[in-house]
Order: structure tokens, then C-alpha cells, then sequence
């Protein structure tokens, strides 16, 4: 039984990076950009006004104020600007460019006009509400790392770089095979002994914030040639197979035996962690297989630990692990030693609190946690008011 950072280490030093493909910048939103962009002109492109107002030459201004300057123009955004002799002001609206001559602008609320003629009060200086070519990037300067995942403002700042498309990493196609002869979709008449299948629906939720295009295969019955089939048909298919359930070593958990019959080679099958110690990792040819415990909880925690950090990093996403953040526990934690522990808990006024219900079986917890407590698996908890290791689940 393997620790938790050696297993992970495992699955990522495994994991296969995708090629990339060529997407509208408005298409790439989530996705992990497979290009570093570069500034190819400065950034903004000319000088121009932060405020509506008046163009002038600081050295102009000489003497007693104030000071009376005929208005040879004006500046509109999208257009030309007049050109700016000494001695003259120039109407400027915010954004447009500054003429040429001028080196500075006086907000409208500090100039008195009349008709042609402006006054202004006080003495500007050079640089007074102007924003400068290249103030934001330099031509060649970095603007968006390789290995980022594309958000809002990243999106925003590629547009603005003039880019209509961009390279990104392609989205590992996964999918996931379901095993159980109790499972049954959900709303289907149920049998004595059924539950609904909900694995399936969670983990292609995880899979898709994680960047991947899931794939829900039909439910297999705990048969192993049956289950062998299915998942020959899966690994020929995908980048990775998730498999849930059936990978412990009851009578008819017959996963592990199944996957090795149809051509995968298994790496480990047991971590130290709870929830989730039954939980296989393998490869078939260029396939990656994760195979997961059916307790929901079970599920989901090991997807989130181990799964989406082997989808992102095959994308080349610069940040695959999510950041260890820490908080103060507002009750006790307890737990038996042996195994690391994640627990599912809410974040409050009062700082984070566990759930009651830590039972591996019930789905509500993931439902309503907001991250996971992290216990060292030689501990036996904490007490209230202790500072721990949590993972948000938002930055899965």
C-alpha cells in the first residue's frame, strides 16, 4: 500500500502529454494555452488621454496663472488627432490619442471655455492624465505563459493582443466505465436491491472542470468477461478509462482481473489514504487507466486527488496540484492513524468545520462540502482552534 505522494507521483511522472490545436480565442475558455504570447507591438499602442479634457504642451505654461490658449481641435477616440502647435489646446476625449506636440491633459472640471478660447488655472505636467505606448507591455514581453489555464482576463488579454486564435492543449478524452449489478440509471423502475447510478454524472462533472470531454459508457455487471469487453471497447477509445467500483478483492469485484485481460498493465492498486484506499493505477499502451472505489465519497475524493491533477498535467497545465491553503478548525477532528485523511468540511464565520456525516457512502457530503481537511495519516486529529491543511474544492 502505497503513500499518498509516492502514488501520486506515480500517476503524473506517467502521465502522457496531448498534442494541441488551433481554436477561436472566444472558444478557449478553460482550456491550457500550448503557446507562450508574446507582445508583438506595445501595449497600448499610442499615448493616450485617461480622462476627457484638454490637450496641451506642459512647457507652454510659463508664468502667472492662469493662462488663456485658443482650442485648435479635438481628439475623439477612433479618429486622427490634430496635430498641436505651441501655445494651442486641443478638446480630448478619454482613450483617444494625445496629438502630437502634446505632453499632457487637463481634466475638463479644471478649464473654463469660451467658445474657441480655454483657460486653465493651474500649470500642468508632463505625463498629467496621459497613459504612454508601452506601459502595459513592451514589444516582446511575456503576456500569457504556456501552461495556463485560460480564464476571463486571460481570454480578455489575448483579444487585446490581436490574437483571433490561439493553440491550446486538446482535451483528453475519458471515459467511464460504471460496474455493478445493482446499479440502475436513474429514474429507471427500480428492482429490489437497485440504486441509482450518480458516479457516472459526478465524476463527468470533474472530468469536464478539469478540461476533459467525458464519455459515460453502459453500465457493466459484475461479470469479468463482460467487464473485460467493455473495457477493451473503452481503452481503444480514450486517453484515460475511469473504472468505479469493483477494484477491491471481494468475490465479485472483478475489475482489476478484468483490466489485465484486456491488455492493461497494473501499477499499484492500494494508497494510504482514506477515504479510497482501493484505487488502481495503470497504463494500456498510451492509455492511462484509474480505477476508483463505488462508494460516492470514495469516488470523487480520489478523482479529485488523483485524477484531475493526471488530466491537467497531460494538458501542460503549469498549475496541475491544487495549492495547500490553511485553516483554523472550529471543532475537533478525530481520526484513527494509518491512513491519510481527507475530510469533507465548510468553511464558516466561526473558521472550517468538518461535517458530521464523514461516512464514505454518503453523497451529500461532497455535495455540501467546500473543501477537504487534510489529516496526516500519523495523527490522530486536531483539536478546535488548530490550524490545518485544506484543499478547496473550487481550486480542483
Amino acid at each position: 500500500m502505497l503513500p499518498f505522494e509516492e502514488a501520486l507521483e506515480r500517476v503524473l511522472g506517467n502521465a502522457r502529454r496531448l498534442g494541441s490545436e488551433r481554436v477561436a480565442v472566444g472558444d478557449a475558455l478553460g482550456r491550457v494555452l500550448a503557446e507562450t504570447l508574446r507582445a508583438d507591438s506595445p501595449m497600448p499602442a499610442f499615448d493616450y488621454s485617461a480622462m476627457d479634457g484638454y490637450a496641451v504642451a506642459s512647457s507652454g505654461f510659463h508664468g502667472a496663472m492662469p493662462v488663456t490658449l485658443p482650442v485648435v481641435g479635438e481628439s475623439q477616440t477612433g479618429h486622427e488627432p490634430p496635430e498641436l502647435t505651441p501655445g494651442t489646446a486641443c478638446r480630448i476625449f478619454t482613450g483617444a490619442v494625445l496629438p502630437a506636440g502634446a505632453d499632457a491633459v487637463v481634466m475638463q472640471e479644471n478649464v473654463e471655455r469660451d467658445g474657441d478660447r480655454a483657460t486653465f488655472s493651474a500649470q500642468p505636467k508632463a505625463g498629467d492624465h496621459v497613459r504612454h505606448a508601452g506601459e502595459d507591455l513592451a514589444v516582446g514581453q511575456v503576456a500569457v505563459k504556456a501552461g495556463t489555464r485560460l480564464g476571463g482576463g486571460q481570454l480578455g488579454l489575448c483579444a487585446a493582443l490581436d490574437r483571433a486564435h490561439v493553440h491550446v492543449a486538446r482535451r483528453p478524452r475519458v471515459t467511464i466505465v460504471c460496474t455493478g449489478d445493482e446499479l440502475r440509471a436513474p429514474g429507471e423502475k427500480p428492482w429490489p436491491g437497485s440504486i441509482p447510478e450518480s458516479n457516472g454524472i459526478a465524476l463527468s462533472g470533474w472530468v469536464r472542470q478539469a478540461g476533459g470531454e467525458p464519455v459515460i459508457a453502459p453500465l457493466a455487471r459484475d461479470d469479468r468477461e463482460a467487464t473485460s469487453m467493455a473495457l477493451r471497447t473503452a481503452l481503444a477509445e480514450s486517453d484515460v478509462v475511469l473504472t468505479v467500483g469493483g477494484v477491491s478483492v471481494g468475490d465479485h469485484d472483478v475489475v482489476r482481473p478484468a483490466l489485465e485481460a484486456a491488455g492493461a498493465t497494473l501499477d499499484f492498486y492500494k494508497v494510504r489514504i482514506k477515504p479510497g484506499k482501493p484505487l488502481v493505477f495503470g497504463n494500456a499502451g498510451t492509455t492511462h487507466v484509474l480505477g476508483l472505489p463505488g462508494n460516492p465519497v470514495s469516488a470523487q475524493v480520489t478523482f479529485a486527488l488523483f485524477g484531475m491533477a493526471l488530466l491537467r498535467t497531460m494538458q501542460g497545465d503549469a498549475q496541475a496540484r491544487p495549492p495547500l491553503r490553511r485553516g483554523r478548525l472550529a471543532k475537533p477532528l478525530r481520526q484513527k492513524p494509518g491512513r491519510r485523511g481527507y475530510y469533507r468540511a465548510q468553511h464558516s464565520a466561526e473558521g472550517v468545520i468538518p461535517l458530521d456525516n464523514q461516512a464514505s457512502g454518503a453523497p451529500t457530503s461532497m455535495a455540501w462540502a467546500d473543501c477537504l481537511v487534510i489529516v496526516p495519516e500519523d495523527s490522530e486529529g486536531f483539536e478546535a482552534g488548530t490550524e490545518v491543511d485544506v484543499i478547496q474544492l473550487g481550486d480542483l
